[in-house]
């Protein structure tokens, strides 16, 4: 590691430092942004009051940097403090969903909750040996073309093994830049082998829908993303026009998404007008969410599948349809994830995403740290069978 440079001059420490204050001024103000509760998204110009000074003192800020400067065995750029900074500011809050996102670490997070990445398109999960499973390779995606198949084992990523990674850990050693390889070492039928696929910018649609045996309607939310509010009212005509004697809404597993879409998903059954959600800081009601007209999903009989990946958004149209008696909630408790964030895009691309408030369900429940407790409690057992559809599909069939 080289000695830091000596010629970083005071100029630039003092554009260090204005580069602190606007973003502490920015926290203390709550600037017009996006708002996000991982994913959680809605426009709001209100400020509030933080409670924060209106200054800072900075001199051990600039002890420290001084020290930096004399002392530190290694190399650090001027734009590497300031996101030190930026990132540190965060991290004080204690909150885990208050986060500073580098230019290239925001658009990255945008992607994600839209579902456009750049990888091999197959969905992983990890079976009961905790080994990385494929669950479906997506039609038409490099996984399909290069001939991975359902339980398709990967036992390394680049010569990397994965029998310590998390599904998590797994997926994004698999993704990288577009039209660059990645080398899988698979395990099928107790053989293994490698392939060699070029990664590809995939976009996966956030609502998917089917008609199951006995003529129940099946629809799936991956995320509450840009195009869930046009893609629900496309499921919803064609479950309708197709006279499905119920519906299935399978939330499982999704993390969240806009507020816009929550709303949009939820007014497919709730009539217009019927509350959807609260946004409160303490007492103050901030704004609230209402049902904004389609309903042509109303009085068919609803099952909403959920677990404990089912966050935010999910718990937003799972609360509300089932506090308006619009669905019954079959599966495991999910996440518990009860508070709204806000986006806040700074002047060189980097974003804060920052806590403003709490949401309440229509029964007037915070779930947060809590989750919602479905009506049927089914837990699913491990193997190729999906116990808790097979409920819902059972439930639907008495109504």
């Amino acid at each position: 590691m080289e000695k830091i440079v000596e010629f970083i001059q005071r100029k630039q420490l003092s554009r260090v430092l204005i580069g602190l204050f606007c973003v502490v001024f920015v926290i203390a103000v709550f600037l017009l942004g996006l708002n996000i509760g991982n994913g959680n998204i809605n426009f709001s110009n209100q400020a509030y009051d933080s409670g924060l000074p209106a200054s800072l003192n900075y001199s051990t800020v600039n002890q420290e940097y001084q020290a930096l400067r004399q002392y530190y065995d290694g190399k650090l750029t001027q734009t590497q403090l300031l996101d030190g900074i930026k990132h540190g500011l965060a991290q004080a809050t204690n909150d885990p969903y208050t986060e500073y996102f580098t230019a290239s670490e925001a658009k990255a997070f945008s992607n994600e909750l839209n579902n456009s990445f750049s990888g091999i398109g197959a969905e992983l999960s990890q079976n009961a040996q905790h080994e990385i499973e494929i669950m479906s390779p997506l039609k038409g995606s490099p996984a399909a073309k290069a001939g991975l198949l359902p339980k398709d084992i990967i036992a390394a990523v680049n010569g990397k093994s994965t029998s310590n990674m998390t599904v998590e850990q797994a997926v994004y050693a698999i993704r990288g830049k577009a039209n660059t390889a990645v080398e899988l070492t698979i395990i099928r039928a107790n053989r293994s082998f490698n392939v060699k696929i070029i990664r590809q910018n995939i976009v996966v649609p956030s609502v998917s829908y089917k008609i199951l045996n006995g003529n129940i309607g099946y629809i799936s939310i991956m995320t509450f993303a840009n195009d869930t509010s046009s893609l629900i009212q496309q499921a919803s005509s064609y479950l309708v026009k197709s006279h499905v004697k119920g519906i299935i809404l399978d939330l499982r597993n999704n993390p969240g998404g806009l507020v816009s879409a929550a709303v949009a998903v939820t007014s497919e059954w709730l009539k217009p007008g019927q509350e959807i959600m609260q946004e409160k800081r303490g007492s103050q009601v901030l704004q609230t969410y209402n049902a904004t007209g389609g309903d042509i999903l109303h009085g068919i009989p609803t099952v909403v599948l959920i677990n404990g990946g089912s966050a935010s958004a999910s718990e937003i149209t799972a609360g509300a349809l089932h506090d308006h008696h619009d669905a019954y909630l079959i599966g495991t408790k999910s996440y518990g994830k009860g508070v709204v964030q806000q986006l806040v895009n700074l002047s060189d691309g980097s974003v804060l995403k920052v806590t403003i408030a709490s949401w309440y369900r229509p029964d007037g429940q915070n779930i947060n740290k809590i989750g919602i407790t479905p009506d049927q409690v089914v837990q699913l057992k491990s193997g190729s069978t999906d116990n808790q559809l097979i409920a819902a599909e059972s439930y639907l069939s008495k109504q």
